[in-house]
C-alpha cells in the first residue's frame, strides 16, 4: 500500500470525470432550429420585411422601454417608480439595439447563442445592476417585440404576398431567442441554490475565458463536488473545452417495458496538468468529484502552467 496515497502531490492520481452537464448553448440553439423546423423559404420571406422593419426599429425600442417603464410591474423591477434614471434608460436602449440589430440581420451564429445565453443570466440579477427580471416579463417582451413585427409589417407593406410566411419565420426565431435566455437564467438561478456558498477561484487563463476571478456557487448541504462543479461548468459553458477532454460512456439500457436499448453518454475527462483544488488538495488525489462538501470549502481551478 502506498503510504503517501491520498496525500495532495504525492502518490498516483486517479483521473475524473464528470457527466450530466447541460448542452451547450449551440447545440441547443441548433437543436431547437431543427424543433420549429424553421425553413428556407420562411427565411427569404423575412428577408422580404427587413428594410421594413429597420425602418421602424428606433419606434420598436422607445415604444418597448415606454412601455414598460408605464406598467407598474416592470416598474418597479427596473426601480423606475419614480421614473427611468437617464443613464440606466440609455444602458438597457443600447442592450436593445444591438440584440434588435442582430435579430434583423438574421444573425444566426454560434456566438449569437452564447450572447442569449449570457443575456439570460443577466435577467437572473447577475448583471451590474444585479436587477433580477421575472421570466413572465421575458416571454412577454418577445411576445410583444412579435406583435409589434406584425403591425409594422401591415402597415408599411400592405398586402405584402410573404408577409403571413415571414411572420411566422419571426415567430420561430424569436421563441429560439427566447430558450437560450432561458437556458442562461436557468443556470444562473442554479448558482444562487443551495443550503451555503462555495467560492470557486480562477487563475490564468481561466480568467479570460469566464471574464471572472471567482464565483460563489451554491449548493446543498453535504452535496459532492460534482455538484458544484456541474453548476460551475453550466454556467460557464466555454470553459468545459479548456478544462475538459470529452468522451463517451456507451451502455444498454432497459425501458419501463423491459426492452433493452442503446444509450451514449456525454462525459468531461480533466485533461492532463489542470488542476481542481478542493482547500488547496488536488481532487485527482482525495477521491475525486465524489468528495462531499461542507461550509468553508474552497475551489480553486488552476491551468496548466501553475
Amino acid at each position: 500500500m502506498d503510504p503517501f496515497a491520498g496525500v495532495n502531490g504525492a502518490g498516483r492520481p486517479q483521473p475524473w470525470q464528470l457527466r450530466g452537464l447541460d448542452p451547450l448553448p449551440e447545440e441547443e440553439w441548433q437543436r431547437m432550429r431543427g424543433f420549429v423546423a424553421l425553413s428556407d423559404a420562411e427565411v427569404q420571406a423575412m428577408l422580404t420585411t427587413v428594410e421594413a422593419l429597420f425602418r421602424r426599429g428606433h419606434e420598436l425600442v422607445v415604444g418597448t422601454y415606454d412601455y414598460l417603464l408605464h406598467n407598474h410591474e416592470t416598474a418597479a423591477i427596473l426601480g423606475w417608480e419614480d421614473g427611468a434614471e437617464p443613464s440606466h434608460l440609455a444602458e438597457r436602449r443600447r442592450f436593445f439595439t444591438i440584440w434588435l440589430a442582430r435579430l434583423l440581420g438574421m444573425d444566426f451564429s454560434t456566438d449569437l447563442a452564447r450572447y442569449l445565453f449570457r443575456a439570460g443570466k443577466l435577467h437572473a440579477a447577475h448583471g451590474p445592476r444585479r436587477t433580477h427580471v421575472p421570466p413572465v416579463y421575458v416571454t412577454g417582451s418577445i411576445s410583444l417585440v412579435n406583435a409589434t413585427f406584425a403591425s409594422f409589417i401591415m402597415e408599411e407593406l400592405p398586402g405584402h404576398t410573404q408577409a403571413p410566411l415571414a411572420l411566422a419565420g419571426w415567430n420561430k426565431v424569436l421563441t429560439m431567442h427566447l430558450h437560450l435566455m432561458q437556458l442562461g437564467y436557468q443556470a444562473a438561478l442554479a448558482i444562487d441554490s443551495g443550503d451555503f456558498a462555495v467560492p470557486f477561484v480562477m487563475f490564468g487563463r481561466m480568467r479570460t475565458v469566464t471574464g471572472a476571478h471567482d464565483l460563489a456557487v451554491h449548493v446543498a448541504e453535504g452535496a459532492p463536488v460534482q455538484q458544484a462543479l456541474r453548476k460551475f461548468f453550466n454556467y460557464y459553458p466555454q470553459a468545459r473545452s479548456e478544462v475538459f477532454d470529452l468522451a463517451w460512456d456507451g451502455g444498454e439500457r432497459v425501458d419501463s417495458h423491459g426492452t433493452p436499448w442503446f444509450t451514449v453518454d456525454r462525459l468531461y475527462a480533466v485533461k492532463p496538468m489542470w488542476r481542481v483544488l478542493l482547500n488547496g488538495k488536488d481532487l485527482s488525489f482525495i477521491g475525486g468529484p465524489e468528495v462531499a462538501l461542507q461550509p468553508g470549502d474552497e475551489v480553486h481551478v488552476f491551468p496548466p502552467g501553475r
